[in-house]
């Protein structure tokens, strides 16, 4: 692909609002939530009222129509005032995506508007169970159908935004084992049967809500189904390729937080006579952050670019994702070394960046599994 690394005057405008959101409202709130493990439902609000939790939706439904990488862009900067915040915009966007892509006129008309508009709050994304995480074709939550409805018996696990979201994306079984006896269902919050479990309690992310979900003979009408039976499967991978863009781009958000707490402090800092950021020792490490960043947001800009024009990006999505998060835990360890102890204590935000960015090669597919995406497309 040709390289071009301008942004489009759209662009531009979804990163600036969404940074001078971040800089005026999140950021003055992100300690306060991760102290408090509070969810930031004001702030989602304010997403909503910006267009930033339907980026990528058509503005029929009350999106921004901004595309892949104005997404990209809105994600880094949220996440570089409040990892939190972030990661429950991009559940929610990845929710109205897929319903986007997936959904009748009927489910589109009706979610994709409630979702944009914040009505919904939150979209969640039911996929993984508790003995089940990357090898999600094995799940066994079962959806039996029973003449215009289907019956859903099972539970989910690390659940984003479970306790607090309209709309919930759950896999489940109405077939035989393996993947092509999986299908998609829409569950509204509410649903009889439709049960929360107690938040967790995280080492990062404490402002974002992160619940088990128990359904509990839980019945949805047909109508609910999405897509046809037997392609849930590939719905959840289709959407992960792009869910990996997301968490791609919080990575990089972390990671400049990181960085330019660890480049403003090395510059006010004295040891032995003079600022740190006259000692090689420091200079080298800020350099190699400097150039890791870099490195990731090219690569996220690449699979974000291929989204917009339609080409195949599952490969590039993946390298974008394990390169990102990797390189930001990296990133946000060396602005710890850099503060030393005060990097150690939470008064200052670095050691709440190092707790955040720690997911980042977990959720939305480990890096070993980023790794065996990877080389499948290799030696394919």
């Amino acid at each position: 692909m040709s390289l071009d690394l301008s942004l489009t005057e759209s662009q531009q405008l979804i990163q600036r609002t969404a940074r001078e959101f971040a800089e005026r409202r999140v950021a003055p709130r992100a300690s306060e939530l991760d102290r408090e493990a509070a969810f930031p439902e004001e702030l989602v609000r304010g997403l909503a009222e910006l267009g930033l939790l339907g980026v990528n939706v058509r503005q029929e439904f009350g999106g921004a129509e901004a595309g892949a990488l104005a997404y990209s862009l809105a994600m880094t900067e949220i996440a570089r005032a409040c990892a939190s915040t972030a990661v429950t915009m991009a559940v929610t966007n990845m929710v109205g995506e897929v319903i986007q892509a997936f959904g009748d006129d009927a489910q589109r008309a009706h979610h994709l508007p409630l979702l944009t508009s914040g009505a919904h709050l939150t979209g969640a994304f039911a996929l993984s169970e508790p003995a089940v995480g990357s090898d999600a074709a094995k799940l066994t939550t079962i959806a039996r159908r029973d003449g215009d409805t289907y019956v859903l018996d099972g539970q989910k696990q690390w659940i984003t935004n479970g306790a607090h979201a309209g709309v919930i994306v759950v896999w489940a079984r109405t077939g035989g084992p393996g993947p092509r006896g999986i299908s998609c269902f829409l569950v509204e919050r509410g649903a009889a049967g439709l049960v929360v479990g107690r938040a967790e309690d995280k080492h990062g992310l404490r402002g974002s809500n992160t619940v088990p979900l128990t359904f509990d003979a839980c019945r949805v009408p047909a109508s609910c189904r999405l897509g046809e039976e037997g392609v849930g499967f590939r719905i959840a991978m289709m959407a992960l390729d792009g869910g990996r863009i997301g968490i791609a781009s919080q990575s990089i958000g972390i990671a400049t937080a990181g960085l330019e707490a660890a480049t403003r402090y090395a510059k006010e800092r004295v040891a032995f006579g003079r600022p740190l950021a006259e000692h090689q020792a420091v200079q080298f490490m800020l350099a190699d952050s400097a150039a890791e960043l870099d490195a990731a947001r090219m690569l996220t800009w690449r699979a974000a670019t291929l989204k917009d024009r339609g080409d195949r990006f599952t490969q590039e999505a993946s390298m974008a994702k394990l390169y990102a998060s990797e390189a930001a835990n990296r990133v946000c360890n060396r602005a710890m070394q850099v503060l030393g102890g005060y990097g150690y204590v939470r008064d200052f935000p670095v050691e709440r960046h190092l707790r955040d960015v720690r997911i980042t090669t977990i959720y939305e597919g480990t890096s070993e599994i980023q790794r065996m995406v990877i080389a499948r497309g290799l030696l394919e």
